[in-house]
């Protein structure tokens, strides 16, 4: 099955049509420039967080705010420089790119409050508020998800190219 295909038809357009919105509007292409965990764009990162966050909803009994899960997922880490570089203004990355993220989301979109503080709090427990919403806590569980897979799977690549040396 393909991965596009576990989401419903209602959310695949909803995710489509979400991201085709924010392109038009702000700098979420700018994303693209700077890679986040391994050889993942930051962009790339968002669009993942964002698939995940759907998926999750989809799944489990609650009422959410689907628009709002969308575009809080995908603006989630709208921080807008490379964290890799050396800089002090990047120091502390891990603990300040929500607030940053929301700050430049805000400037550049218009968020309802739910939106905002998806993004904001999406470091927790990096960040001492924890997410105030249910759409919050996908986005903060599909962000550690996605960040973890994204950074390991590099390393499975050069097993499988190696070979399993336990035979």
């Amino acid at each position: 099955m393909k991965r596009n295909e576990r989401l419903s038809a209602k959310d695949r357009k909803l995710l489509k049509e979400t991201l085709k919105e924010l392109n038009r509007q702000g700098r979420l292409q700018e994303e693209k420039l700077a890679k986040q965990h391994g050889s993942t764009s930051v962009y790339q990162h968002s669009i993942n967080v964002a698939y995940l966050s759907l998926w999750l909803a989809g799944r489990l009994p609650l009422r959410t705010d689907r628009r709002a899960l969308v575009r809080g997922a995908l603006l989630h880490d709208y921080f807008l420089y490379d964290w890799h570089k050396k800089d002090d203004g990047h120091r502390w990355h891990g603990f300040r790119h929500g607030k940053t993220a929301a700050r430049n989301a805000k400037r550049d979109y218009r968020l309802n409050r739910l939106e905002e503080y998806i993004i904001a709090r999406h470091m927790f427990p990096l960040t001492v508020l924890p997410p105030k919403s249910k759409e919050g806590w996908m986005v903060c569980l599909a962000d550690k998800w996605c960040a973890a897979e994204e950074t390991v799977r590099p390393f499975f690549r050069i097993f499988r190219k190696r070979g399993n040396p336990h035979k």
